[in-house]
């Protein structure tokens, strides 16, 4: 049995990143990319307005109130430039090129309007107010987005604004989940009090979705070997990773690491020293083929969930190492308490208070308790050993959920 750390580390020297490949930018969303993005030109390009109002000169607004003459407008977009000489103005909206001259804006409520081709400002100006002034937010060749950085709303959002209509990325990788087990039955189906309606699967298939990883093929089946062989060997063959939950232990009925073998596997992993999670293991099988086998338990589906399949499939879809495991370092509501040397992973869920955001522990009756799974927002990490932390103790949050 290896420990977290070791584990963590086995993954990483085996996984690398999938290959790049062109991808349109409406079809970027939660892929992460393969090179830079730099800026085709400066941001702004041109001196803009940054209000809607007039474009003056600073200089003709010495004594306020002062009456100017309106001789023009400039819409955002427009490529109308009148030029701006002794005592006139030009109407100009939010976003629009400053009109040759002018070298300030005044807001359109610091005016009054006498007359329709007169404004008299009312207010004090100073030279440069209210200009987004050109490449003041980059320069044309900056680096606006590193290789590695992961392709968000506001991500995708700068790259069509520099003009990539279509970006070099990794390829997401393929996933098959299997769950197992001769006693699970799906949602719908009517059950025995022997009976267990399969939540495995519906959680890794929409937690997969959720981050981008969908849609999963699916399939549950029974503890035979039969079915177990074909439901592996056909996601080995349509898949670069797959999520087996269940048969990964060490019981009559556990026949994953077997097959697995069967099939050719290397099994890099099996059983890591935490609490929940112990009886998990990690396969590689040839050249970029990948298995996670998960315990039955829910708890322990999500531990190992996040803190080794979910990291896993950021890598391959080209994350840098350091940004695979998302972490937090929070301060504890309340103290919370393990037994045993072996790391433990606690639910927690976050609160907002006055001072900050804290994490609040989660009680639960063991790794079956799907129940407490579903009010977490993660887990707090506890070191190898440490059995107690006390309220205010400032802690490694695993997130579940990102705000």
């Amino acid at each position: 049995m290896t420990n977290a750390d070791a584990a963590w580390r086995t993954l990483m020297d085996c996984v690398a990143p999938l290959p790049v490949e062109p991808c349109a930018l409406d079809r970027c969303a939660q892929r992460y990319l393969a090179q830079p993005v730099l800026a085709d030109r400066g941001i702004p390009p041109a001196d803009r307005a940054a209000m809607d109002g007039y474009a003056v000169r600073a200089e003709d607004v010495v004594s306020v109130p002062a009456t100017l003459r309106i001789v023009g407008e400039v819409a955002a977009g427009s490529s109308a430039r009148p030029p701006v000489t002794f005592g006139e103005c030009v109407r100009i909206m939010t976003g629009a090129n400053m009109p040759p001259g002018a070298d300030a804006v005044v807001m359109i409520e610091e005016t009054d309007q006498p007359a329709p081709d007169t404004v008299s400002v009312l207010g004090a100006v100073r030279r440069g107010q209210h200009i987004l002034r050109r490449g003041e937010n980059a320069r044309q060749g900056e680096v606006l987005l590193e290789a590695g950085s992961f392709l968000d709303a506001s991500a995708l959002a700068l790259c069509a604004a520099v003009g990539c209509g279509q970006l070099l990325t990794h390829a997401i990788p393929r996933v098959g989940v299997v769950t197992t087990g001769s006693e699970l039955k799906a949602a719908k189906d009517v059950v025995g009090e022997h009976e267990i309606r399969d939540s495995n699967g519906p959680l890794l298939v929409t937690a997969l979705a959720e981050r981008g990883f969908g849609p999963a093929d699916f399939r549950r089946v029974p503890d035979e070997r039969g079915p177990l062989l074909e439901a592996l060997r056909f996601s080995l063959e349509k898949h670069e990773v797959t999520l087996v939950s269940g048969g990964v232990s060490v019981g009559r009925y556990d026949l994953v690491p077997g097959i697995l073998r069967e099939l050719g596997a290397t099994i890099r992993y099996h059983g890591i020293a935490i609490k929940p999670g112990k009886p998990q293991l990690f396969a590689t099988v040839g050249d970029g083929r990948y298995v996670f086998g998960l315990p039955g338990n829910p708890l322990a589906v999500l531990v190992g969930l996040h803190e080794f399949a979910l990291p896993a499939l950021r890598r391959l879809a080209g994350c840098p190492e350091a940004a695979c495991r998302p972490l937090l370092r929070l301060p504890l509501r309340s103290e919370v308490k393990t037994k045993g040397s072996r790391r433990h992973y606690l639910l927690g869920r976050l609160v907002s208070f006055d001072f900050g955001t804290a994490v609040v522990p989660v009680p639960n009756l063991g790794s079956s308790d799907f129940v407490a799974g579903s009010k977490a927002d993660g887990t707090v990490i506890m070191p190898d050993g440490v059995v107690s932390l006390p309220a205010g103790a400032v802690v490694d949050f695993r997130p579940w959920r990102m705000p």
